[in-house]
Order: structure tokens, then C-alpha cells, then sequence
């Protein structure tokens, strides 16, 4: 478990590591690229030998984004995920990001006491409005819920079913001109219809990075173009939902 990159978390914590590929926004997985610098199989998922308890070492509490490099839901890791549970449970003083593209698992395998957390955040991966679908497992659950607009590789039009967020993510995919692991575009016009209509409804909103398209378009110094200094004007937004500042003490 270490300290993040990635702007909308502090740590990551995978229990276990390995996935498979199920939509257009898998297509230059970083997790693949950097499986491959190792010499390991991405498509393996395996339990981590090293940082399965890691949350329990913490004494303070973070903001911690889980299975970054897997799925908390995929099928492999029904043996583990009570185990997992149960560290959630036991560290109160946490604030779990749960990230899926298996939302039809969602509801089969949550714990019996999972209305009585108030630290899981539960969100869905959309790319393209294609998997706007994704959004509907997320209806009646007790937790915070949000949707991941990242890679975002198409205009997705606001509607009724992102009313009920509690929170989004936009960004654009980042990657190489050459080899394996490339990146598509996202227009600007794209994101900035997202990110008025979050504002529009009240849903807090995250803009996370620009993407390798933008950074090139715009000559942004930071390849990734998540430098929020660097932002156009209308997407320097970075907020949390309230709950996020009421239990960690950020001041706004």
C-alpha cells in the first residue's frame, strides 16, 4: 500500500492484483502496461502476498482508492473479498473509493452489514454512453455513490440518472504516440458538458486531468495534462462530497 498519484485519492490499496479486460476503456489499461515492465501476467489475479491488512497500519484516516490494479467485484476474488470486508469494517477511520466496471456484482456481494458503513463510496467506470447502463446498479444503495467519466472517449449527454450522484470524475486518457499502450482524444467540449451539468444538478465534481490529447493541443507542460494550474478556465473544478470534509477536517 503506498502513497497515490492519482489526484482524487491519497492511497492505494489493492488486496489483490490482476484483471481482465471488459469495455472500451480497458483498452490501454496502465495496470496491463505496468504488469508488463515486471514480467507478469495481467490477466492473473492473485492476492497480495505484502499489503492485504495494510489499511489496519493507518493510524490516521485517508482517502484510500481500492483495487486500483484489479476489480473489487471480478469473480476471482470471491474467496478474498469477506476477508476484505471485514478490514473496512474494522477501520471506521477510512474512507474506502470503490471503482468497478462489474456493477451487476455489486449487490450479490456486498456484506450483511454494509447499510451500517459510512465509509465506501461506491462508483461506476463511464467512457462513452455505452455504459451509461452501469449507472442503474448504483440506485438504493446506503453509500456514497459516484462515476468515473475517465478515460472519457465520447460526448455523454447529462441526464436524470446522474442527478442522484453524490459525485463524479472526469478525465482524459493518457498514453503514447507509439507502441502497445496509446491514448485517444477528449475534446474539451466534452468534459465542460459534464462538469456544467454536475454543477447544474449539485453533484460535487473532479476534474482529474486533461489527458495526452489535450497536453498536446495545448501545450500543457505535464504529459498528462493534470496540472489543474494548466486548466482552461471552467475546468479548474476539484470537490468532494460534503462528507468527505466533514470527516477528514478539510477545510474548503
Amino acid at each position: 500500500m503506498k502513497k497515490s498519484k492519482i489526484q482524487w485519492t491519497k492511497f492505494t490499496w489493492n488486496p489483490w492484483q490482476g484483471c481482465r479486460k471488459v469495455s472500451p476503456g480497458c483498452k490501454y489499461c496502465y495496470m496491463y502496461r505496468e504488469k508488463a515492465i515486471y514480467g507478469q501476467n495481467a490477466k492473473t489475479v492473485v492476492r497480495s502476498k505484502t499489503v492485504f491488512n495494510a489499511p489496519l497500519k493507518l493510524k490516521n484516516g485517508e482517502l484510500i482508492f481500492t483495487c486500483s490494479w484489479s476489480d473489487w467485484f471480478i469473480e476471482d476474488a470471491d474467496e478474498w473479498r469477506d476477508e476484505a470486508w471485514e478490514i473496512i469494517k474494522s477501520t471506521p477511520h477510512h474512507t474506502y473509493q470503490i471503482l468497478t466496471k462489474r456493477p451487476e456484482r455489486i449487490k450479490e456481494n456486498l456484506p450483511e452489514y454494509f447499510d451500517e458503513l459510512d465509509n465506501v463510496w461506491l462508483g461506476v467506470s463511464i467512457e462513452s454512453e455505452d455504459q451509461m447502463g452501469r449507472l442503474e446498479y448504483l440506485t438504493d444503495l446506503s453509500c456514497i455513490t459516484f462515476a468515473s467519466f475517465e478515460p472519457l472517449l465520447g460526448p455523454i449527454k447529462w441526464d436524470e440518472r446522474m442527478d442522484g450522484l453524490d459525485w463524479c470524475i472526469i478525465g482524459g486518457e493518457s498514453g503514447n504516440d507509439n507502441g502497445k499502450y496509446l491514448y485517444r482524444k477528449m475534446e474539451l467540449d466534452w468534459a465542460l458538458h459534464l462538469v456544467e451539468g454536475a454543477k447544474s444538478s449539485g453533484v460535487p465534481c473532479f476534474v482529474k486531468q486533461l489527458g495526452t490529447y489535450q497536453y498536446k493541443q495545448l501545450s500543457l507542460k505535464d504529459r498528462h495534462g493534470g496540472n489543474l494550474e494548466e486548466f482552461p478556465e471552467g475546468f479548474k473544478v476539484r470537490e468532494y462530497p460534503a462528507v468527505y470534509y466533514e470527516k477528514h477536517m478539510v477545510m474548503v
